[in-house]
């Protein structure tokens, strides 16, 4: 019988412990042994409190009741992102996690609404499109399982305290089998020939060996930066924020199911509405505002009590050239960081997990393993990468040099060629890896300002006045059965209320 792989996770918070659960909550005993080291002195970053539809998929694969771990880390539910003042001042639109109409004869529905657009009907997109209209007037229940059915035609997430998350997955799978042990590693000894990972030493002496490690130390990176020296490849050409302040406010009355991202003058705050309190933060270029006017920037437009002092992070952006080095697998920050305006953090380590479980070896290196691994990971964080320049490009705000300067930088060639390509005749590439499908592009491109020239001719193949009455009839159908969704707090209140919630307000009229 082939002799268990021994697991070592250094490190703790989202990252270690969702490796962890994923490891025991899948794997059976005799495939893996795992030991998550954390220590208790070290703190977590902890500001990923938004996530994207995919972290359903995780929990549902590993075994994580939904409205258990909801209470739990006092989530909320989430339809998208709003962002407010990006392409321009007074600008506002919604990422849905969700489609925009449904395609006739065949066509995507934005080539039908850019067909109207140009023949003088201005067509507001965002009405099409069920996930934003609900963002709009507060309100959620769970999408009908009925594909023919308007109430299909989204997906959601969640909003919740990261840290109560991995306290909740270090309790999913000690319960399972994985070991925790308490102190911080001060050393890690190599291989002296072939140069792999072999131990870690801890404070108190105690060595700790292993076949596979893996490093999830944040951004100190102490595995695969330090000890290994892996290559990071940087990416602040075109991502320049390279600090944040983040700070929770008392929740206020406004109990969205949408993430907020408000564009300031250095970059955009962010705002996440959780059950007991409200996450904020302000994410800036260090080149363009101090420390301190940032953190007054972010203390003046909370909209409730600040629970604390802003509390500073500072990151580069980029990735890892190699994710996976001889017998260390980087996840989470070690491996890179791409900033949160997408809620892409959680995502990226939950990629990495499920490709591990994928590729997960019966050896100590696996080189062929290690190749894949790191192509896959490297579509997902240059495809990230892509989508979060499109925000910062497609601006037309003078207002501030940040946005001159993001504007005038040249994009990335496979960003240019996708810009080119909708800006033609709306165009948008559907590619089988890689996050964010052609929904989430078009609600981006249109939102930041992008519109297209043309369409496809295929569209014309239906009567004009056939689209028209077909829009008006989605539009309506939309609004009507949103308007009789459930207010969101009073959802939450019902299906997962935490311990320590804020009592919701009274429920709207006809909810």
């Amino acid at each position: 019988m082939t002799k268990p792989i021994d697991v070592v996770i250094v490190g703790g918070g989202t990252a270690g412990w969702m490796s962890a659960a994923a490891l025991v909550g899948v794997l059976k005993p005799n495939i893996c042994r795992v030991r998550l080291i954390e220590s208790e002195e070290i703190g977590i970053v902890g500001v990923g409190e938004a996530t994207l539809p995919q972290i359903r998929d995780f929990n549902e694969a590993i075994g994580v009741s939904e409205p258990e771990m909801m209470a739990a880390s006092n989530a909320t539910f989430k339809l998208g992102i709003e962002f407010r003042d990006w392409g321009f001042k007074g600008s506002s639109y919604v990422h849905p996690f969700g489609k925009h109409g449904e395609p006739w004869g065949g066509v995507a529905f934005h080539q039908h609404w850019a067909r109207a657009l140009q023949a003088g009907r201005p067509y507001e997109i965002q009405d099409f499109s069920y996930p934003i209209v609900a963002c709009r007037q507060n309100r959620f229940e769970f999408p009908a399982s009925d594909p023919e059915a308007i109430e299909s035609t989204y997906s959601y997430a969640y909003h919740f305290d990261a840290h109560l998350y991995a306290k909740y997955l270090r309790g999913f799978a000690e319960a399972r089998g994985a070991q925790r042990i308490e102190g911080k590693v001060v050393d890690v000894a190599l291989h002296p020939e072939r140069g792999e990972v072999l131990s870690v030493t801890m404070q108190s002496g105690e060595v700790i060996a292993g076949d596979l490690f893996l490093d999830c130390s944040g951004f100190r990176a102490l595995v695969i930066g330090q000890a290994l020296g892996g290559g990071f490849e940087e990416w602040t050409k075109w991502l320049p924020c390279d600090r944040a302040m983040a700070v929770p406010c008392a929740r206020s009355d406004d109990f969205s199911p949408y993430t907020r991202s408000t564009a300031r003058e250095a970059g955009w705050q962010w705002r996440i509405p959780l059950q007991h309190r409200t996450g904020n933060g302000y994410v800036y270029s260090s080149a363009f505002i101090s420390d301190e006017a940032a953190a007054a920037t972010l203390m003046s437009n909370l909209d409730g009590a600040a629970l604390a002092d802003p509390r500073p992070l500072r990151f580069t952006a980029g990735r890892r050239t190699a994710s996976w080095l001889k017998n260390c697998v980087a996840i989470g920050l070690a491996s890179g960081f791409l900033e949160p305006l997408e809620s892409t953090s959680i995502y990226l380590i939950q990629v990495a997990v499920m490709n591990l479980l994928r590729l997960f070896p019966r050896a100590r290196v696996d080189p062929v393993l290690a190749d894949e691994f790191n192509r896959l990971m490297d579509v997902e964080y240059e495809r990230v990468r892509d989508f979060l320049i499109l925000h910062y490009h497609a601006n037309t705000r003078d207002d501030a040099e940040l946005w001159r300067h993001c504007r005038e930088t040249e994009p990335p060639d496979s960003l240019q060629e996708k810009i080119a390509l909708f800006t033609h005749r709306g165009q948008i590439e559907a590619y089988k890896d890689g996050l964010f499908a052609p929904p989430s592009w078009l609600a981006v491109y249109v939102g930041q300002g992008l519109a297209p020239r043309g369409y496809e001719r295929l569209a014309d193949s239906l009567p004009f006045d056939q689209v028209i009455r077909s829009m008006d009839a989605l539009r309506s159908r939309i609004a009507d059965r949103v308007a009789a969704m459930p207010d969101h707090a009073r959802f939450v209140q019902g299906y997962c209320p935490a311990a320590d919630a804020v009592q919701p307000a009274p429920a709207l009229s006809g909810a």
